[in-house]
């Protein structure tokens, strides 16, 4: 039991560094303009605006599938992780909460340090995410609490 926790703890922490090095060192594919854009930088304070623009606009069904499903599926593992590794915070609520103040450090660290994109949209769908992995591992936690084993290598005393 101890071995599969600490193997979810170094799976969590490989995960960070991958999260912070996709949101904050890796070019994006995305709608950033790079030093094109004005003042170089560029944000959406309109919550929705580049949800419906991907969602209209893009040329086919991929562009809004990768983009809108991706920032939800990418801050899944964090809901995820923090509800099943930290007992502290096995509160639903209090893990989306953590998820939407990761996001928004991210969207921060994009616009002051980077030439990407920081868009409150990602915000929304990233906090959905987090929401979205504490669900499953509350659901998962509750599941084994209901189901019995019963070993058969225990010696009867006949």
């Amino acid at each position: 039991m101890a071995n599969r926790k600490n193997l979810m703890y170094i799976v969590f922490f490989l995960y960070l560094g991958a999260l912070f090095y996709v949101t904050l060192l890796a070019w994006n594919y995305g709608a950033s303009l790079g030093s094109a854009a004005p003042g170089g930088r560029n944000y959406n304070l309109i919550p929705f605006r580049s949800i419906y623009r991907i969602a209209v606009f893009s040329p086919d069904i991929m562009d809004p599938i990768r983009i809108l499903l991706g920032n939800i599926v990418m801050f899944v593992p964090f809901g995820f992780f923090l509800y099943a590794l930290f007992s502290k915070l096995r509160s639903i609520g209090l893990v989306a909460l953590l998820g939407f103040c990761t996001s928004s450090m991210i969207e921060v660290s994009q616009f002051l340090f980077t030439h990407r994109v920081a868009n409150i949209d990602d915000l929304i769908l990233n906090t959905a995410g987090a929401l979205i992995g504490a669900v499953i591992a509350w659901t998962i936690i509750k599941a084994r609490k209901r189901i019995i084993v019963y070993s058969s290598s225990q010696k009867s005393s006949l």
